[in-house]
């Protein structure tokens, strides 16, 4: 199924699965947010199913004309994962890490498809990571990297734009990744079941309808089942959590000469299987 977050006629943002050309909202089914739906597991899995079949009509929308919002637009935790394509690490004059390198964002900069990307006035180098995505759904702690199907309830777009000369600035990445909207999420959640292998999905990035980034995530150095064990070795891994896995080769900042995100840009990240999100560019006011 795909699941979204989307701004219902009362204007609450709403949890909700796509059927069709149609929105089946799922708060009169009782999950006020998706992490409510995730934390449910398999019980609340089936009762959306059964909903989604014959929902009333109260709960209907249209998708064209709703607002969605991020599918997860406050996720208890974002987690990403750095220098996870060996040919990104290349481009970044970085060795090939040998455990992951992981740093987080801020809930404050997830922004859903079609908001504005806001280029903040005290940097000068923003930048565009093209990113597939997991999300949580049963969490756990010391979780075994065979384990890891048990954990991962879906998968969406992400994009990881950084301010570079923020970012580099020290050895600490945090303040660069974390200006408000600088983490595009969605369309939607997609779930586990509808994508048959994580590890061979084309991704790519396109600004202005000229592509930019164009990989497959057959590259990633650190896959979803070692991440997931990495990561819950160290911390609780909770339903929503959501982990980025990292950005391939053809980042504005490695370009002869940088390609940095300019205001009126149109940039869209598109993981195969997962919908198209598409963020326009502006200038902080």
């Amino acid at each position: 199924m795909r699941y979204v977050t989307f701004r219902n006629p009362r204007g609450l943002a709403e949890p909700g699965v796509l059927v069709n050309d149609l929105i089946a909202g799922l708060l009169e089914a009782g999950f006020p947010s998706l992490i409510d739906v995730l934390a449910g597991g398999g019980a609340a899995r089936r009762k959306v199913e059964q909903w989604a079949a014959q929902p009333p009509a109260s709960s209907v929308h249209p998708l064209e004309g709703t607002k969605l919002l991020a599918p997860i637009p406050r996720p208890p935790k974002l987690i990403c994962v750095g220098l996870n394509y060996r040919d990104h690490a290349a481009e970044s004059n970085m060795a090939i890490p040998d455990r992951p390198t992981i740093f987080s964002k801020f809930s404050n900069c997830v922004i859903g498809p079609g908001d504005p990307i806001v280029l903040p006035k005290n940097s000068e180098k923003p930048d565009y990571e093209a990113e597939f995505a997991f999300v949580i759904g049963k969490g756990g702690r010391h979780i075994a990297a065979r384990n890891w199907q048990e954990h991962v309830f879906g998968y969406t777009n992400l994009n990881d734009v950084s301010a570079r000369d923020f970012q580099l600035a020290t050895t600490q990445w945090l303040m660069g990744k974390t200006f408000d909207t600088f983490a595009p999420m969605g369309p939607c959640l997609v779930s586990a079941d509808e994508i048959g292998d994580p590890h061979n999905l084309e991704i790519r990035i396109t600004i202005n309808g000229e592509v930019l980034q164009d990989s497959n995530t057959k590259h990633l150095i650190f896959g979803v089942p070692d991440l997931v064990a990495y990561l819950s070795s160290v911390f609780t891994l909770e339903p929503g959590d959501v982990v980025s896995t990292g950005t391939p080769a053809g980042v504005g900042f490695a370009r002869k000469p940088p390609r940095w995100l300019r205001p009126g840009d149109d940039v869209v990240v598109e993981v195969q299987g997962l919908g198209q999100l598409r963020n326009p560019v502006i200038a902080e006011s």
